[in-house]
């Protein structure tokens, strides 16, 4: 059987984030052993879910597996899986929808892995349980994508000297207040981790504005930035999984 995976994200305008989706896609079809591959947007910018699945179709796929390609549930993830399910049923198609990306071990290894990368790339010497962790998250009036993104930060506790957290809208506390109560615990290396899939517009633009507002009151010097999640193998582990876990349901 002929199965195609098509991620769901919510959409950007970014060419980075779709070059960061291609390179997904392209990892997962070879790895999870998909005829084809692609990915669509909720909104913003083509190409829709509508065309996301009717390319699927247009390439042969006899199962289509979606899976929204987001980090927590919420109400973007909702509207996501219900247009592709309604789509999906319209046509006909022989079809599954997995689970989001959250609270998988992976990630937490993920966010590990941009710690360690800035402490090699900044030379800091000290060891985690000498360093600060805030981690950076996008904020939901959803409850579920709050705990969710805790759970991130719960899991690293145990390694670091203090993990805190903040988001960068419709939740608190916000960049500037997360950024200031973690710096009266006075760290020896802040590090902060921007809990963002791609290196779409809030990467580039909005949480560097809300981080440079705040060193602009601090004038600390031990704060440092990890990058993004963007593209990792260890992300693709958890696509492929989530897509088995359904695929088997069918037998497929």
């Amino acid at each position: 059987m002929k199965k195609a995976l098509l991620l769901v994200d919510r959409g950007s305008k970014e060419q980075d984030v779709k070059d960061e989706l291609y390179e997904i896609c392209a990892i997962a079809k070879k790895r999870g052993g998909y005829y084809f591959s692609d990915y669509a947007f909720l909104e913003v910018i083509p190409p829709y879910i509508e065309e996301g699945i009717n390319s699927c179709v247009k390439h042969g796929a006899e199962f289509l597996t979606i899976m929204p390609y987001f980090l927590y549930p919420g109400l973007k993830l909702k509207l996501a899986v219900e247009q592709s399910e309604k789509i999906s049923r319209e046509l006909g198609l022989k079809f599954a929808v997995t689970e989001c990306l959250n609270y998988h071990d992976k990630l937490i290894d993920v966010v590990r892995d941009r710690i360690n990368e800035v402490k090699q790339k900044e030379q800091i010497n000290h060891p985690d349980n000498e360093c600060d962790i805030l981690l950076i998250g996008h904020g939901s009036s959803d409850k579920d994508a709050r705990k969710a993104f805790l759970y991130v930060a719960d899991s690293i506790k145990s390694t670091y000297r203090n993990v805190g957290f903040c988001f960068l809208e419709l939740d608190s506390p916000n960049i500037g207040e997360g950024i200031r109560q973690s710096l009266d615990k006075n760290p020896k290396a802040l590090i902060l981790v921007p809990y963002f899939l791609h290196h779409g517009a809030h990467i580039k633009r909005d949480v560097k504005e809300e981080v440079s507002k705040a060193l602009k009151e601090s004038n600390s010097s031990k704060l440092y930035m990890a990058r993004h999640l963007g593209v990792d193998s260890k992300i693709v582990d958890v696509v492929i999984e989530r897509a088995k876990e359904v695929e088997q349901k069918f037998g497929i």
